[in-house]
């Protein structure tokens, strides 16, 4: 198993006034990552920047592994939003990154009051995703779909959607904190998605009972009111290490890459959370 990191980690440092996109790729390598991965496609989903992605990646030697995008499938412009996923496949076929993972919807409309369920949406969104996993396939990169965003953050809601698209070329990204927004057991989470696993994300939450004032800045509600704020790696409640030795006992190999969004600097984050995150892999 291998390390990597998003650049969605390094929060305010992605910024051109500070490290900029080709800034973290260096300081990526500097800290120790064997990978990275790239959130928010914009600035990445430019031909001219992915070729400079690609050789700042070969330049430092380090592995680009994912773009992370949205997308609803539930959304009335369909074809926009298969055009858009196409996009970002082209881009990392330019780079020479792996998988792609996008997003798959954020739930109904609260107008509407029957026929909302997971279940409903289901049969609405897998002609879609297929279709954007076979173009995929063409040019040698692997989707996958992220217990995210609430509606599909549930084990079992992906896990059946991943079944129901029912193709080899897509798979799931296992998000191995995400599912404590959904206020399920990462370690009873995990265990479900870790056979479907083609990428993995590491990430930690702090964690308070609903029951209790709101703790203020920084912290969020899970879907059932309970609160979470981001964490270094193995100083949370998500339990990243027995998720990890749940992961490898399925015989996932592959990167692990840190999702951080914690109140600590970035870059102290991310160095404590990978010195941890090595130490769960070869535990």
């Amino acid at each position: 198993m291998k390390t990597a990191v998003s650049s969605y980690s390094f929060g305010s440092y992605l910024s051109e006034e500070k490290l900029g996109y080709l800034g973290i790729i260096e300081k990526a390598k500097e800290l120790g990552f064997d990978g990275i991965e790239f959130t928010d496609a914009g600035w990445v989903c430019n031909p001219e920047n992915a070729l400079k992605i690609k050789e700042k990646c070969a330049e430092v030697g380090i592995v680009p592994v994912n773009i992370a995008m949205g997308a609803n499938f539930l959304a009335e412009n369909i074809k926009d939003t298969i055009a858009n996923v196409r996009e970002v496949i082209d881009i990392a076929a330019i780079i020479g990154i792996p998988f792609v993972r996008h997003d798959v919807a954020y739930g109904f409309s609260n107008d509407i009051k029957i026929g909302r369920s997971y279940d409903c949406a289901i049969p609405k969104m897998v002609d879609a995703i297929r279709e954007v996993t076979k173009y995929a396939e063409q040019k040698g990169v692997r989707t996958c779909t992220e217990n995210h965003g609430f509606f599909s953050q549930d084990a079992l809601r992906v896990e059946k959607l991943i079944n129901e698209v029912n193709h080899p070329n897509f798979g799931a990204l296992v998000d191995i904190g995400n599912f404590m927004c959904a206020d399920e057991d990462p370690t009873i989470s995990v265990g479900i998605m870790a056979p479907y696993a083609i990428h993995a994300h590491a990430k930690d939450f702090h964690w308070k009972s609903g029951m209790d004032i709101d703790p203020g800045e920084g912290w969020f509600r899970t879907r059932a009111g309970n609160y979470l704020r981001g964490a270094i790696i193995g100083h949370g409640e998500a339990k990243p290490f027995q998720s990890i030795q749940t992961l490898k006992r399925e015989g996932y190999d592959g990167f692990i890459s840190i999702e951080y969004e914690g109140l600590e600097d970035n870059l102290y984050g991310l160095r404590v959370g990978l010195e941890n995150l090595k130490r769960f892999i070869e535990a």
